[in-house]
């Protein structure tokens, strides 16, 4: 039996921070789920799987409105709705489903404290490990904006505003990483591999996703924000990237992923 079950649509580079933490500490993780238009069919529980139209008009008092990303309207049960107030996804269960975490760097700490007789993911001591937690945080920031900026590419229609927050929020996220690197070296926080590089090498597979509508950014004058000009300015933290996506417990997550994205 899993020690965790993640909810969420797939392909998602966020619930890579949990799938490689369980690898690098011997975690067993289940995840379900579907592309985000296919969610729609399915119910939103601890025991997630798709609707048939039969069943969705027999739970018709479970639909609710549609969150960000989405634009129908979800089925949701209330014991889902108790385990994650905020009714999104990615959603993490107990074995027994009975407690909810929810947001990714919430269920990658999981799964590190589940694992750390194993791996020390979390750091060796509680200043190490508030170190991670002040990079998660700073992250969330940058998460923030990339989402609204991927949100609004796959839309096809990108206002100004969501275009300047992203770039100016990826510019301070990659300064803030490359200064951490210039300062412990191999890795963003002390002397080992911590749930600070995990969470910096899924929330910038992430933001790849630009590179599928480079014609939409051009078509409005916008230059994309992955560009040749990355590796110039922050080539710590653009090495450090490319170096896990080559670490075995990245690879099966990463390398998929980014293989299906066009280099440019």
């Amino acid at each position: 039996m899993s020690e965790l079950r993640i909810f969420s649509y797939l392909p998602n580079p966020r619930i890579w921070k949990a799938t490689i933490a369980a690898r690098l500490c011997g975690v067993k993780v289940e995840v379900r789920g579907a592309p985000a238009n296919e969610l729609a069919d399915w119910l939103w529980d601890f025991d997630a799987h798709p609707m048939t139209d039969q069943d969705k008009a027999a739970a018709a008092d479970l639909a609710h409105g549609a969150k960000t990303g989405f634009t129908t309207q979800l089925f949701k049960t209330e014991e889902f709705l108790e385990a994650h107030p905020f009714g999104t996804v990615p959603a993490a269960f107990s074995p027994d489903g009975r407690v909810g975490i929810y947001e990714s760097n919430s269920i990658m700490r999981t799964v590190a404290r589940l694992g750390a007789d194993n791996a020390p993911l979390y750091g060796d001591d509680a200043y190490s490990a508030s170190r991670i937690d002040s990079y998660l945080d700073a992250s969330l920031v940058f998460a923030r904006d990339a989402q609204f900026y991927i949100l609004a590419l796959r839309a096809g229609s990108l206002p100004r505003d969501i275009y300047i927050r992203a770039k100016q929020a990826f510019e301070s996220w990659m300064s803030g990483t490359e200064r951490a690197l210039m300062t412990t070296g191999d890795y963003i926080v002390a002397d080992g591999l911590s749930l600070a590089d995990i969470c910096f090498v899924a929330e910038f597979a992430l933001f790849h996703n630009e590179r599928l509508h480079t014609d939409l950014l051009l078509a409005n004058e916008f230059e994309p924000i992955l560009n040749a000009a990355v590796a110039e300015t922050w080539p710590r933290a653009l090495d450090h990237f490319q170096r896990l996506c080559r670490h075995r417990a990245f690879a099966p997550d990463v390398e998929p992923f980014l293989k299906l994205l066009p280099n440019k």
